[in-house]
């Protein structure tokens, strides 16, 4: 006695239809095609950036420099101030030294983020699935900008709690908080976006994480070894615009009582990443993957 058959299942059978104008059928489809747009593209990269390992690496490296050193460098402050406290100090300006180390690891996230892709291979994949390159780099930068700004600002916003009830001094103003917070990590997320840029220009992981590192480090490094006399203006341009003195003037410490104030650094890293990303667009779109 033969066993029955399961019944097949049921597929959609292909309509042919002739075009307007055309005697000859043409085939449509029963499987609906959506038209892709940049919130697949945003979905696409957010499952990367949280699905790899190294994301959250990276960042949990970031809070722990961030937060551990912040508050160190205030404990230790507290313990060897004497009855007058200090004074008239800002007490958010000892979270700079945690975030000036931090910012090598959103550095290093941000290369991360697009030339592991051309190292791996897995950009022809992601190229394939969005045909647009273009809209591939704007998903890729708004996800990560996102993601660095709101770690930098909780962190950088904990370590500022942490160091006002530590320290004996006066209480920030409020633009001094917004400096202090928003403001700094505005300007982390991007030189981290900025990162993110080079990485897709060089293609490169280690290449453009020492290019970005030289970027930071290089401009005050040099500027210490300038002994003469002839090149003092190129050495104070050099303290005055270094990454490290940007990042102070958020605390208002600069290294100098010229040179980028207020919000200044702000508008001069958002203007570089801009160049930078008009320069990467042009070359995405002339280069094979």
């Amino acid at each position: 006695m033969s066993t029955p058959q399961p019944p097949m299942p049921q597929t959609a059978a292909p309509n042919w239809q002739a075009a307007p104008g055309s005697p000859y059928p043409t085939y449509t489809s029963p499987i609906p095609v959506v038209r892709t747009h940049l919130g697949h593209a945003l979905a696409s990269e957010w499952t990367k950036i949280r699905s790899v390992r190294s994301t959250m690496w990276t960042l949990g490296v970031f809070v722990l420099l961030v937060v551990g050193i912040g508050l160190a460098a205030a404990a230790l402050v507290a313990g060897n101030t004497g009855p007058g406290g200090m004074g008239d100090q800002n007490p958010l300006s000892f979270g700079f030294f945690g975030l000036l180390l931090g910012s090598m690891c959103i550095i290093t996230l941000g290369v991360l983020t697009t030339a592991s892709e051309y190292g791996t291979g897995m950009i022809r994949t992601t190229m394939t699935a969005c045909p647009s390159r273009s809209r591939v780099l704007v998903a890729k930068s708004i996800v990560f900008f996102a993601v660095a700004f709101v770690v930098t600002l909780a962190s950088a916003l904990l370590v500022s709690l942490a160091d006002v009830a530590l320290l004996d001094a006066r209480e920030p103003t409020g633009s001094e908080w917004l400096k202090g917070t928003v403001g700094v990590s505005l300007y982390i997320a991007l030189l981290g976006l900025l990162s993110l840029v080079v990485g897709s220009i060089i293609r490169h992981s280690a290449g453009a994480i020492t290019i970005m590192i030289g970027v930071v480090l290089a401009p005050l490094v040099i500027a210490l070894f300038m002994f003469s006399e002839s090149l003092q203006d190129l050495q104070k341009a050099l303290f005055e615009y270094s990454i490290p003195n940007q990042l102070s003037v958020f605390y208002e410490q600069s290294l100098s009582n010229t040179g980028p104030a207020g919000w200044d650094p702000l508008w001069i890293m958002l203007g570089v990443t801009a160049a930078a990303f008009a320069g990467a667009f042009v070359l995405l779109e002339q280069r094979d993957v």
